[in-house]
């Protein structure tokens, strides 16, 4: 992927898309650290219309951070990954709010899960994306999304089927445009999911990527309290901003 002189690399022709990796080294302090660092290169969005949803759990604090810091209205975005049999950490696909689902069809084919199978695990997960929704939000209704510019935050990508999910969740709701914001992520994973965000922001892809956890000093797992906390925590949003960011 070529790159021009201000760090930030150009998209194939005609995408339209713009990519955003800042010349960033070495591992974050924490999931703090990590949101902070990228509030700084979404300082566009400044006091704009622009929501930030995090994704449970880990996301979460990072998101609070770049809304924070912006002003910007703080949300959920609840997906879940629909796991292999016999193998939950393998990724067949996801399930979010609004009924939206991806699958990998190529994983589904490989483990031999029939139709069946696969209805079974998605009947769980959307059941648990109704659990989580409402433990999340403590009885808040979620910040409208439609119309509006969507920051979707996580504390990094692996494969990127959730945060693929996560994406399409925002768009289901209405968004108009989707800001894909991570601190960490492999380049091959980030080239898949532009087609899925309208902006994707990186600070780091590193060579040899093994896990998100290997590039913070401090990746203690966030809980189900801590990600409620935070959203109660989350400050009003600027008032009267624009939709759109001054130097799009």
């Amino acid at each position: 992927m070529p790159v021009d002189s201000g760090g930030k690399s150009r998209p194939p022709a005609g995408r339209g898309r713009r990519w955003s990796l800042a010349a960033r080294q070495g591992r974050f302090l924490n999931r703090v650290d990590a949101g902070r660092r990228l509030a700084g290169c979404l300082e566009e969005y400044h006091g704009t219309q622009a929501v930030v949803v995090g994704l449970p759990r880990g996301g979460v604090p990072v998101a609070f951070e770049i809304a924070r810091a912006l002003g910007l209205a703080l949300d959920v975005v609840i997906v879940r990954k629909l796991g292999a049999p016999y193998q939950p950490e393998l990724a067949i696909g996801a399930v979010g709010e609004y009924g939206v689902r991806v699958l990998n069809s190529a994983v589904a084919l490989a483990t031999g899960i029939g139709e069946e199978g696969l209805a079974a695990i998605e009947r769980h997960e959307r059941t648990e994306v109704a659990r989580r929704a409402a433990l999340f939000r403590a009885g808040r209704e979620s910040v409208p999304l439609a119309g509006r510019t969507v920051i979707v935050v996580d504390d990094g990508v692996a494969t990127g089927a959730t945060t693929r999910a996560a994406c399409q969740v925002v768009r289901a709701a209405g968004a108009t445009r989707v800001v894909l914001a991570v601190p960490v992520a492999p380049a091959e994973s980030l080239a898949e999911l532009a087609a899925a965000a309208d902006e994707v922001v990186c600070l780091l892809t590193p060579p040899g990527f093994n896990a998100v956890g290997e590039w913070y000093e401090d990746f203690t797992q966030t809980s189900d309290a801590e990600v409620i906390a935070l959203l109660a925590r989350a400050p009003a949003p600027s008032a009267g901003g624009s939709e759109h960011p001054t130097n799009p």
